[in-house]
């Protein structure tokens, strides 16, 4: 599938963006001074298409920025929970070893959790072992 995307929509894009820059090769003035735009000491001459590539990175950035500051409430929560599991394992390892002890039986060992980055159980989010 990224092959697919690679060759259908990256390929072509950055053919566009090439064309682009070649086409718009000619110097534009970026002035930063909002009260006279024509004085010099605040304005930047570059290229049009090199002033749209950082325009475009810098909104890149700032949306990047936007989305993880907006979605600190689910990363807390998933700790929360994961803390939670964690517990509640540890809890049911314990249960579990008294009730073989009640019964008689020999008591089994429980691996170690390994829960982290990776879940639990030493296997990624598509089930593959580590």
């Amino acid at each position: 599938m990224r092959k697919f995307v690679t060759y259908v929509i990256v390929i072509p894009l950055a053919l566009v963006f090439a064309a682009f820059g070649a086409a718009n090769w000619h110097s534009v003035r970026v002035s930063f001074d909002p009260f006279d735009p024509n004085d010099p000491t605040l304005a930047v001459g570059m290229p049009l298409f090199a002033l749209i590539i950082v325009v475009a990175i810098l909104g890149v950035i700032a949306g990047g920025m936007a989305t993880w500051f907006g979605q600190r409430h689910w990363r807390r929560a998933a700790r929360g929970h994961e803390a939670d599991a964690r517990d509640a394992r540890a809890q049911l390892a314990d249960l579990q070893a008294a009730h073989a002890a009640l019964r008689g039986e020999p008591a089994r060992l429980v691996p170690p959790s390994q829960g982290g980055l990776f879940g639990f159980g030493g296997r990624d989010k598509q089930g593959a072992a580590l």
